[in-house]
């Protein structure tokens, strides 16, 4: 069976951006056999050019390709980078301290009301700086992995879609919750993007 729209896709993957040293490549985040990256192909769950990229591939397949940082999450925003006032992130008085630590990212509410993710920069006495850009905004990402499964969805994953399943991790770019621990069934975590819950190629 052929990846085309509606198919649920299992694959394992290594996901490299540029490093400092030019011409080498830095590893970011993974999903293994073990662990595979899940999702179902054409439904806004990946990325468009992720997708484009596996699309005809079979159980076997390997793949290896590169998305500009045009096509994944853009440049990066200055202007994203923002210092709010303390007293938002307190609770009686007190900052709380189990969410809001350096390099931690929590959800905020923008003025329309619409969620997004922010990490934590710095904290001071009176404010706590917190970026908005993709961990992986302005990078150029490299793939390089193998499909393990093609089938058809089951009930369950059909109804994640319209419920709310892929966190922000691993290709995807919906925001949904049934993906499990950051998104896209991807639990191998790196501390250098936030996780799979802020890499691997998603928004």
């Amino acid at each position: 069976m052929k990846i085309t729209t509606d198919k649920s896709v299992l694959a394992e993957y290594e996901l490299f951006v540029d490093s400092e040293i030019e011409g080498e490549l830095e590893l970011m985040e993974k999903a293994t056999v073990e662990q595979p990256m899940s999702f179902i192909y054409g439904v806004g769950m990946m990325l468009p050019k992720f997708e484009e990229n596996l699309f005809g591939k079979q159980t076997g397949d390997k793949f290896e390709f590169t998305i500009n940082f045009e096509d994944a999450y853009g440049e990066y925003d200055d202007e994203s980078v923002l210092d709010l006032d303390r007293t938002i992130f307190e609770i009686d008085g007190k900052l709380d301290e189990e969410m809001i630590f350096e390099g931690n990212v929590v959800p905020l509410m923008d003025n329309e009301g619409n969620r997004v993710n922010a990490q934590v920069v710095t904290i001071s006495d009176t404010h706590v700086k917190v970026d908005l850009n993709h961990p992986l905004a302005g990078e150029n990402l490299h793939f390089k992995g193998t499909i393990l499964e093609v089938r058809e969805p089951t009930e369950k994953e059909l109804a994640a879609i319209t419920g709310g399943g892929c966190g922000s991790g691993c290709g995807c770019s919906s925001s949904e919750s049934s993906c499990g621990d950051g998104g896209c069934g991807c639990d191998n975590k790196d501390e250098k993007s936030g996780g799979c819950g802020s890499g691997c190629g998603c928004n």
